[in-house]
């Protein structure tokens, strides 16, 4: 009889095309927004020609902010949503800042304090498959393009569902699949000739944006994230197709 218990850290996920141990995509994915977060602003304007900005304003008027909620941003990145959440509820939310690249949460937090935003502010490097607060502490939690970079989907829902109040909201925001052919085919050649080449010259990093477009197309299409938000324990779940399919926006509620 074999008593060798499988190490879950050892088990393969994707990081892009390849599939490699989930601790080795943790840290993969930790060391390459290290090396592009002083790019990253720049190389987002210019990869989406500026629309990720607008498919953020409608996200967090998805998320629609209440007074005193207290609200999980989750691979917060630069802090593009945190600071739009900040002004909807004109700060009268507590918000925790998360990210597992401790560069990108610095120019985070750089860029929140710069604007005028102190109070009720709380800045924690993680990642979303071990989160570091005991069960049902957030009202609402969100994570925009971060969940594909999760090393273990299924744990980071589940730990995500644990956190949350009942009655709780989480909201993803990610790219996701054209849902129009024609459009996929642009939307491919765009991205694999593109985008690459984009990252080699403004962030002279190519093979961290062909990962970028590698780890879009290994993501559950729409349906699919929607079973997996099922399976997590999430109820009323549904998305929205933002730009043809390109990116969307699902949302789950916690009923117990």
């Amino acid at each position: 009889m074999n008593d060798k218990k499988e190490n879950p850290e050892q088990s393969l996920t994707d990081f892009g095309f390849e599939d490699i141990p989930i601790l080795q995509k943790k840290r993969n994915v930790e060391d390459l927004f290290n090396r592009i977060s002083s790019s990253y602003d720049l190389m987002n304007d210019l990869m989406s020609g500026g629309l990720h900005r607008i498919w953020k304003d409608l996200f967090v008027k998805r998320i629609a902010p209440l007074p005193s909620e207290i609200i999980l941003d989750l691979a917060s990145g630069t802090g593009d949503v945190s600071i739009r959440l900040l002004k909807a509820s004109h700060q009268s939310i507590r918000l925790f800042i998360s990210d597992l690249s401790f560069k990108m949460l610095e120019i985070g937090e750089k860029r929140i304090l710069d604007a005028g935003f102190v109070k009720n502010l709380n800045f924690i490097v993680t990642g979303a498959e071990t989160l570091p607060f005991p069960d049902c502490t957030f009202d609402k939690i969100t994570i925009s393009f971060g969940l594909r970079n999760v090393s273990n989907r299924g744990q980071a829902l589940s730990e995500v569902f644990r956190v949350l109040k009942p009655n709780g909201q989480f909201f993803c925001l990610e790219f996701s699949h054209p849902i129009f052919q024609s459009l996929k085919k642009i939307y491919n050649c765009y991205s694999f000739e593109v985008i690459p080449r984009l990252g080699e010259l403004v962030a002279q990093d190519k093979k961290a944006y062909q990962y970028l477009v590698e780890s879009i197309q290994r993501f559950p299409n729409q349906e699919s994230l929607l079973k997996e938000f099922q399976e997590a324990g999430f109820t009323a779940c549904s998305f929205e197709n933002l730009f043809g399919g390109i990116s969307a926006i699902h949302r789950g509620s916690k009923t117990s």
